[in-house]
């Protein structure tokens, strides 16, 4: 009975038990795509956070303030405040004005006010979240294989299958009804996790007449918000932390969750509960890396340990859960780990097979099928994604940390302004929402791969703000009026 397996096997259970009961609901692609708007206020909030906060906040980012300190703490202030802004600015309008245009997708929402460029846009933005989904999805792949690796002892390759297919079945089976019921349970677990392991790592330092700030103080620059860096460099590591915050409002699968919502007015509640899941869970990732640095620096794990974790500091969560916790309860905190995973998996899946098949599909070939018949090529995309996804965290050797900023960088610059623009802005065009989604794309991979450009200013800071000036640009050029179609409500 005293075995990690014992937590996480129960919690796999009453995920695919969801999966099948959800199984139901899903009679038309309203249904599937996007829960025909009938999901409460909590329901979105939990399913929005966990889908925001992958492998990318429990792994990643614990990670990341274990490896390199308190200057990480530039992206916590910038990821919150990117949810606040993304919960106050888009998630009550878009709710509303896609509603009125009976818009089911994010694409079919640029669809309706897009005007003669309708069509470029609803391919445009299908290629980019293909695109830049893929390598999200297979982030989170990579962040299952090391969990179970570290935690069961798992090799990747048997670890990074077992994920990828419980995430695809149970998203084939229910559809957004699915993700959604299932991201609650695995916020709360979430949850649990960022909160209980840092309070008991910190008891177990107090406990044992160890101190976390000494151990902080003596990591070399770990206990500098600037990381030691002056001048330019160290303006451009606070301006990397805080533009993560562009990218909130314009990641698919989140705003997705937005426009699902049962009634505008449920988002208040909505909100605030989103922003205090927010606040626990970003102070536990925090707490867990800092914990970590103590741990290490007072001699409390095994020499083995240490190499692998310098070789690898995202597997700092896991590590901890192992050491401080009796090994049936790590394994119910672990699982936690692997619940940010499936979550924001199982929404990126579900919004790239919706583009695919109602965007692309049904839409821009204007092919007539039966809505069952929809809904069977939905499951069959999501199987084909998945298994892209898969092959890509085989292949990669990148962190997860490194492998979300491309993708979180490129979704977040091509949706963000043209969602902020098309709210905000009543002379925003479709011209100008396809100059802003390609510059968004082109612009982020340009930058993040041609060397030495993404450390001299981050990638989605410049991304977002060329994309929002060619969305600007391009709308002027045009006219610089919305060019909606004929019949169409605003």
């Amino acid at each position: 009975m005293n075995s990690p397996l014992v937590g996480l096997i129960g919690y796999l259970i009453i995920i695919a038990g969801i999966g099948t009961w959800t199984w139901r609901l899903n009679r038309t692609k309203e249904d599937f795509i996007i829960g025909s708007r009938r999901l409460g206020a909590w329901v979105i909030a939990f399913s929005e956070r966990t889908a925001a906060e992958s492998a990318w906040l429990i792994l990643g980012l614990s990670g990341a303030l274990f490896s390199i300190g308190m200057l990480e703490i530039w992206t916590v202030i910038g990821c919150v405040a990117g949810i606040i802004a993304s919960w106050m600015l888009v998630a009550r309008r878009l709710r509303q004005v896609t509603e009125e245009y009976g818009a089911i997708t994010l694409p079919q929402y640029f669809f309706k006010v897009s005007g003669r460029q309708g069509q470029a846009v609803r391919v445009i933005s299908m290629i980019i979240i293909t695109f830049f989904f893929s390598f999200y999805v297979a982030a989170q792949f990579l962040g299952a294989g090391k969990t179970l690796h570290v935690t069961f002892g798992l090799d990747q390759s048997v670890g990074m299958p077992l994920a990828a297919v419980v995430v695809v079945l149970y998203t084939m089976m229910g559809g957004f009804c699915a993700v959604c019921y299932t991201d609650v349970i695995q916020g709360i677990v979430m949850l649990i996790t960022l909160f209980i392991m840092p309070i008991l790592g910190l008891f177990y330092l107090s406990s044992h007449g160890l101190d976390a700030f000494t151990a902080l103080h003596a990591a070399a620059d770990k206990a500098s918000l600037l990381g030691g860096k002056t001048g330019w460099p160290a303006l451009a590591a606070v301006i990397g932390g805080l533009s993560w915050g562009f990218g909130y409002c314009g990641q698919p699968h989140l705003v997705t969750k937005f426009m699902a919502i049962n009634k505008p007015e449920a988002v208040r509640t909505s909100r605030a509960v989103a922003i205090t899941w927010t606040v626990i869970a970003y102070t536990g990732a925090c707490l867990v890396g800092l914990v970590g640095i103590a741990l290490v620096y007072h001699g409390q794990f095994s020499g083995e340990t240490i190499v692998s974790l310098e070789a690898d500091p995202e597997r700092i969560l896991p590590v901890m859960a192992s050491f401080l916790f009796p090994a049936w309860f790590a394994g119910i905190l672990i699982s936690g780990a692997v619940a940010a995973m499936m979550s924001t998996a199982d929404s990126q899946l579900l919004v790239t097979t919706s583009t695919v098949v109602e965007d692309f599909y049904s839409r821009a070939l204007r092919r007539e099928v039966s809505q069952r018949r929809l809904v069977t090529m939905s499951r069959l995309v999501t199987i084909a994604v998945g298994l892209v996804a898969y092959f890509l965290a085989v292949s990669s050797g990148d962190l997860i940390y490194d492998v979300v900023s491309l993708a979180w960088s490129g979704l977040g610059a091509s949706f963000g302004p043209a969602i902020l623009l098309t709210l905000y802005w009543r002379r925003m065009n479709g011209a100008g929402i396809v100059a802003a989604m390609v510059t968004g794309a082109v612009s982020t991979a340009i930058w993040k791969w041609t060397p030495g450009l993404d450390a001299a200013l981050s990638v989605r800071f410049v991304s977002f703000v060329l994309a929002a000036l060619a969305g600007i640009i391009g709308a002027t050029a045009t006219g610089g009026r919305a060019d909606r179609p004929q019949g169409e409500a605003r």
